[in-house]
């Protein structure tokens, strides 16, 4: 069964070149012209991925994601032009899972839509479950419990990114590296994308975020999870 992607942006002509382009990927394309339709089609369609403009009339990308997250926790890759890393980073901090830059490559963005949806659905034949100290990480389940506290906020990408970690604890990982095991494959200037995510995790799973015990940044390296002491 074809996925559906809800393409949300104010320029018809984007809306219109993106869904012809990713219907010919086999894809079921819906769109939106604001974040206020875009509500109105999330509820009726139930997309599985969407694709989210941040400027737009009537309601903007951030505001879309903030009113639809209480509601649903479809992936969602931002499209902007705005080249400011702040907007990036809020974004993702809102939850998306990956951002392009407007002019994008078709081809990247589907590759982007493809790797984001991977993760999203990944499933193990059997259950994998990763214990370190008092996390436990079902792959299969897509649950974590950290002591007797479920977590059930995590987006896609920090389930899989803390998989990552977990599944060598000691071993420090490179953001490139981290990038290549959620998307697949790494594009220059995204690995920032990377130290989003780890600081949204650390909020959720961390006692004190601001001294993290689980999740360590390795100087000069990139990241690691905190093996037993």
């Amino acid at each position: 069964m074809s996925k559906t992607i809800l393409v949300v942006d104010d320029k018809e002509s984007l809306r219109t070149m993106v869904k012809s382009y990713l219907t010919q990927e086999g894809f079921r394309v819906v769109a939106a012209a604001d974040g206020r339709d875009a509500l109105f089609m999330a509820r009726q369609e139930k997309p599985d991925l969407i694709l989210l403009d941040l400027m737009m009339p009537e309601m903007g990308g951030y505001e879309f994601m903030r009113v639809h997250s209480r509601e649903a926790d479809t992936p969602t890759i931002i499209i902007t032009a705005k080249l400011e890393e702040s907007d990036k980073v809020l974004g993702l901090e809102l939850g998306a899972d990956d951002y392009v830059t407007k002019p994008f490559s078709m081809r990247e963005l589907t590759a982007r839509i493809r790797a984001v949806l991977r993760r999203a659905g990944k499933t193990s034949p059997e259950a994998e479950v990763l214990r370190v100290r008092d996390v436990v990480l079902d792959r299969n389940g897509r649950t974590v419990q950290i002591g007797d506290r479920t977590l059930t906020n995590l987006t896609p990408s920090e389930f899989d990114l803390l998989a990552a970690l977990m599944a060598s604890p000691g071993r420090a990982y490179s953001r490139t590296e981290l990038l290549d095991m959620l998307q697949g494959t790494s594009f220059e200037g995204y690995e920032r994308t990377i130290d989003v995510h780890v600081r949204n995790l650390r909020t959720k799973i961390e006692p004190d975020p601001g001294n993290p015990s689980y999740i360590e940044t390795v100087y000069a390296i990139g990241y690691r999870f905190a093996p037993e002491r």
